[in-house]
């Protein structure tokens, strides 16, 4: 899996997944050749391989023995992690998906994942439960209709997906989309609480947590609800109740794009050509969650824009660890964090092949994205939840 021998890294998680699904034992050697796969050698996958253009190496018994001996001694930074079994996948999406969402149906696609597509009644009926892992992406817990209203009020698809949510609001017993949004925003912390792994990227990270910390507030304008805000509703929001985010200002103006001061897009001074975030290295042995997600071929990741492209430092909780960063622009971009049993992970922007990826523009044809280090990210959160956790000492 480095960057010189592996042809499709996407793909190979799809390999891995395969094999899994086949009952092959499978490790993940952390830090080791760019974060390569340990696969029982099997003609089914080896075929698998060739036909989907992945780069793979057959090797002995012994070789194989002396790379875990390698990865084993203590002044390695690597681990190898057995993944026991395929997750099973849902991603949360409407049924009536626009053509430029969203990064992560693509890349599962692309990869030969399968999943499941659930939205607000499957949540609310408690069929997450049928799942290890959930991915929310372009997504608006505020019930503001993803703030589109500056600029696609009129639009024929903004005013067709709004008359969509009330009448799904109304048939799920709500008198409003923001009471069903954040009804659905429960049931999916308690998921997570319970012991889901929950993985959100663009407006689906920073509204998640808006809406928890807005419990019983009207934090909606009258073109989103019918009725005007709470006055002073700044004062009301309650930081305790969120996954990731603290201390962050909401934006009062309807017409603004943006939530709140957590997202970055408007903060930012970083032109396209020098948009890069680092991952940050962490220890394999001792943490090998974090080390798991950030498994690349490369520590730079080209930067990319989003409704919330990335998170402003000062708004991070300080028990949620960094991931990737911006250093000089004081910006997070992508974060993890656990909640109960379960784990979150946040990654901003909306295509990590497309910088801009504005309403309208085709999806990405990753084809020509084979090795993208920034789709990577998203993969390796698909494959953590096969990990086999480690026994706590006591």
């Amino acid at each position: 899996m480095n960057h010189d021998n592996q042809k499709n890294h996407l793909k190979a998680y799809g390999i891995v997944y395969f094999s899994l699904e086949a009952g092959l034992k499978s490790k993940w050697l952390l830090n080791y050749d760019g974060g390569a796969f340990l696969i029982e050698n099997n003609r089914i996958v080896e075929n698998e391989c060739k036909i989907r253009g992945v780069s793979y190496q057959v090797i002995s018994d012994a070789k194989s023995q002396l790379i875990l001996q390698e990865i084993a001694s203590p002044s390695s930074n690597q681990e190898a992690v057995t993944l026991e079994k395929a997750p099973k996948i849902a991603v949360y999406s409407p049924k009536d998906k626009l053509p430029w969402d969203d990064a992560v149906t693509m890349v599962l696609t692309y990869a030969e994942i399968p999943f499941d597509v659930i939205y607000d009644q499957e949540v609310l009926e408690d069929k997450l439960l049928l799942y290890e892992w959930l991915h929310l992406h372009h997504e608006d817990f505020t019930g503001q209709y993803g703030r589109f209203y500056g600029a696609f009020r009129t639009a024929p698809w903004y005013v067709e997906s709004k008359k969509n949510a009330e009448k799904q609001a109304e048939i799920l017993g709500f008198t409003k989309v923001s009471e069903a949004k954040l009804a659905v925003a429960k049931k999916i912390r308690d998921y997570v609480i319970g012991g889901g792994f929950m993985f959100a990227m663009c407006s689906a990270t920073d509204s998640f947590d808006i809406a928890l910390s807005a419990e019983g507030v009207d934090i909606a304008e009258a073109m989103f609800d019918g009725d005007a805000s709470e006055p002073n509703y700044q004062s009301k929001i309650n930081y305790n109740k969120t996954f990731a985010f603290k201390d962050f200002q909401l934006i009062r103006n309807p017409t603004t794009y943006e939530f709140s001061s957590i997202d970055m897009t408007r903060k930012r001074k970083i032109p396209k050509t020098s948009d890069y975030f680092s991952l940050i290295e962490f220890s394999a042995k001792w943490d090998p969650v974090p080390t798991m997600l950030t498994q690349n071929h490369t520590i730079l990741v080209k930067g990319f824009m989003g409704q919330t492209t990335s998170f402003d430092r000062n708004t991070v909780k300080s028990n949620v660890l960094v991931l990737g960063e911006n250093k000089t622009n004081n910006e997070a971009r992508y974060i993890h964090g656990t909640k109960g049993k379960g784990m979150f992970t946040f990654y901003g922007g909306h295509d990590p092949e497309d910088y801009t990826h504005r309403v309208g523009d085709p999806k990405t044809e990753l084809d020509l994205h084979p090795t993208s280090p920034g789709y990577r990210l998203i993969l390796n959160n698909v494959l953590f939840p096969a990990a086999k956790k480690k026994k706590q000492k006591t």
